[in-house]
């Protein structure tokens, strides 16, 4: 089943028509974050799912969530901090980054997080000392071949480094629970999640962990201008990854995870920006170049290699439209948009004009620098 384009909720829009907004700004709808989280319960039913704080780490967000039961991926010491603040459990968390400091995992355990992701020995050794007793699980190296954003190796152990890391552990103190993956972001090949749990489960059962728990990452897409699989599609592909490891012998069960971000805040969120400036660019280029007051160093860093092209509108313009260039404020070459991908705004376009990235809500206000060429972090308002 493929799902088109989500609408803008009744919400954002009847505050966006209502609301005169110092731009540019992210304006988030957590009804819509609790819908996706719920659609993720019951495409995913015998999951547990920890939502990527560092997609939206807005306080009411998580609070949200946390009332709804969602436990947490966190990245970092402050992820934690705002997860804990927002009312989760530390048992609740999971710390999925293995790029972290000796005194951040010790601050983290001393929180009472007791759950960690690693890949690589050196840092099983700082778990060993500074979270003793934590229960660990061991990132493997997966494909992301179909992904709009990856990885590029920089995560995860080789099959056979993984097998040693789990078998390992408890001779270290620490508890091996399982084996996570992540098959990079915007991922559309429900395939790569099954073929990626397959492995994993491999992995799993060769270390001697007869019912693991396997978590499957997050990377689950959202339609930004093209459809996408419904959910019900990964969940099926990933539930007959492991029905075949169970039924061959490899496991006797499994826990299943799973760890959306992007899937769950992006659809929340829409960014209204303003156009500084029209240019017709003779000699250059026969399109017209837009340029936004909003880039990639204030909440667009997704655009980088144009891998997110996110839907825009102008509010207020009708018409006939045209091909643009679309570019941020700063003065830096590299904040261009979209050079390659297609973008039509109207003829009438001008200086002033509201412009409103749909399906924003995920990796914007987090992305945004804290003042690259002066210009401040994007403003957030929560209804």
């Amino acid at each position: 089943m493929i799902v088109d384009v989500f609408p803008v909720s009744r919400r954002l829009e009847s505050f966006l028509s209502a609301s005169e907004l110092a731009t540019p700004v992210l304006v988030l709808d957590p009804d819509v974050v609790a819908d996706r989280y719920v659609a993720f319960l019951t495409a995913f039913s015998a999951a547990t799912v920890h939502f990527a704080v560092k997609a939206c780490p807005e306080p009411a967000v998580l609070h949200r969530l946390q009332t709804l039961g969602c436990s947490f991926d966190v990245a970092s010491r402050d992820e934690v901090r705002r997860a804990l603040s927002a009312g989760a459990a530390p048992s609740a968390l999971c710390y999925g980054n293995p790029i972290r400091s000796p005194g951040e995992v010790a601050d983290a355990s001393k929180a009472g997080v007791t759950r960690f992701v690693t890949d690589s020995v050196e840092d099983l050794g700082v778990l060993a000392e500074h979270a003793a007793g934590a229960r660990i699980q061991v990132r493997l190296l997966v494909s992301d071949n179909g992904a709009a954003a990856r990885f590029a190796g920089k995560f995860g152990a080789a099959p056979g480094e993984a097998i040693r890391l789990l078998r390992e552990t408890a001779a270290t103190g620490l508890s091996a629970e399982g084996v996570a993956f992540h098959v990079g972001s915007q991922q559309t090949r429900p395939a790569a999640y099954a073929e990626a749990a397959r492995q994993a489960l491999a992995v799993a059962g060769a270390a001697g962990l007869r019912r693991p728990v396997l978590n499957v990452g997050g990377g689950f897409p959202v339609p930004y201008r093209s459809p996408v699989p419904d959910l019900s599609s990964f969940a099926t592909a990933i539930d007959a990854a492991v029905r075949t490891a169970v039924r061959t012998g490899v496991v006797e069960g499994v826990d299943l995870m799973v760890e959306p971000g992007r899937a769950v805040a992006a659809e929340a969120g829409v960014l209204r920006a303003r156009v500084l400036r029209v240019s017709h660019r003779p000699g250059l280029d026969h399109r017209r170049w837009v340029y936004l007051n909003v880039g990639r160093y204030s909440g667009l860093a997704e655009t980088e290699g144009e891998a997110i092209a996110y839907p825009l509108r102008v509010p207020g313009r009708a018409g006939p439209h045209g091909p643009v260039v679309l570019a941020g404020p700063p003065c830096d070459g590299d904040d261009v948009l979209y050079r390659r991908t297609p973008c039509e705004l109207p003829l009438s376009l001008r200086a002033g004009d509201a412009v409103d990235l749909l399906v924003a809500g995920a990796y914007t206000a987090s992305y945004s620098s804290i003042g690259f060429n002066g210009i401040p972090p994007l403003t957030v308002h929560v209804l």
